[in-house]
């Protein structure tokens, strides 16, 4: 699923990444855990295609990531990889079913499979009554719902999550962690997750623990 090979990241004369190598196997749930400033998001956003690393290739399926053009990489990037995050960023203007839509428009103006998928979803993740509220009338566990939908829509092969359950009361966190066990066992989607929370690490089929831009045990 994803290769990544020496790996290293530096800001200037900071080194945060250093000759890193790791594997994600597919249909399977990896965390990244370690101290604050250990560069776990740093990791994540270079297996993200978001940020270049200073050494070293990322490659996902057959594709390495690290050779593509920004365009290249900006289409790659829309198909094959999902992101959450821990404050899901949903546009307040518009209303659950919209926000889900939105990686699907993107470059496409076919609307019907778009809203097709995206309800569908929102029926799989329990919120099909609430898919014309907007964000601000949705609870923190619906938002998070929503942006995981988000990410389902285009069908991407990688789901990338920072601190996903984060922001979220114990109850709802649990009841996120069980939907991405959901997720993987019946779509067989692969998600890397950075997190600090001890239950989700544990409910993982794969832990990496990083430690100064290492990782030291995995």
């Amino acid at each position: 699923m994803i290769k990544a090979e020496g790996i290293s990241k530096s800001f200037g004369e900071l080194e945060v990444l250093k000759n890193i190598d790791v594997a994600i196997q597919p249909s399977k749930i990896t965390s990244i855990v370690g101290a604050s400033g250990a560069g776990k998001t740093t990791l994540l956003q270079i297996l993200g295609t978001l940020d270049k690393p200073s050494t070293g290739s990322v490659i996902i399926g057959d594709v390495d990531v690290t050779t593509l053009k920004a365009k290249a990489l900006s289409d790659f990037r829309n198909k094959e990889i999902g992101f959450v995050f821990q404050f899901h960023h949903l546009l307040p203007e518009f209303t659950a079913l919209e926000n889900v839509m939105i990686p699907g428009l993107i470059g496409s103006f076919n609307r019907s499979p778009n809203e097709k998928r995206a309800k569908e979803l929102l029926d799989f993740l329990k919120l099909s009554h609430r898919i014309n509220h907007k964000p601000n009338e949705l609870s923190g566990g619906e938002q998070q719902r929503v942006a995981i939908a988000r990410a389902l829509l285009n069908k991407p092969s990688l789901i990338l999550a920072d601190e996903p359950s984060g922001n979220l009361d114990s109850a709802n966190a649990d009841e996120l962690h069980q939907l991405f066990l959901d997720l993987r066992d019946e779509m067989e989607s692969t998600f890397v997750i950075v997190t600090h929370n001890k239950e989700l690490a544990n409910l993982s089929d794969h832990l990496i623990t990083m430690k100064d831009g290492e990782i030291i045990e995995q």
